[in-house]
């Protein structure tokens, strides 16, 4: 099973146009594109699984760079789901906490 990141999608693109897209490729098990949650609106990118690693492979050679719905689409394996929300990015965590307080003392102090 090979999934496969689609992205920079026409807004207008369907699941069943993207299915098109792929099946020349090989047998397409799922597509997927995402949605906005509160418009309902296409996000621009979504997934394609396909049944065997070689055909997924020979649709991204071929697919990655194309123009479909007049946009250049950028196809490539899909990040596990783990490693693409995955480890803090930069936010969360401690933001500031006390030393927000101490650093303000210090400058009181000066």
């Amino acid at each position: 099973m090979k999934n496969i990141f689609v992205g920079n999608l026409s807004f207008n693109t369907s699941e069943e146009e993207l299915r098109q897209l792929f099946e020349p490729f090989g047998q397409v098990e799922r597509v997927s594109i995402l949605t906005d949650r509160d418009t309902g609106r296409s996000r621009g990118f979504g997934f394609v699984e396909m049944a065997n690693n070689e055909e997924g492979e020979k649709a991204i050679s071929a697919l990655n760079g194309s123009q479909s719905g007049g946009r250049t689409l950028n196809v490539n394996e899909a990040r596990p789901k783990a490693e693409f929300r995955g480890g803090g990015g930069g936010r969360g965590g401690d933001r500031g906490g006390d030393r927000g307080g101490r650093d303000r003392g210090r400058r009181d102090r000066r």
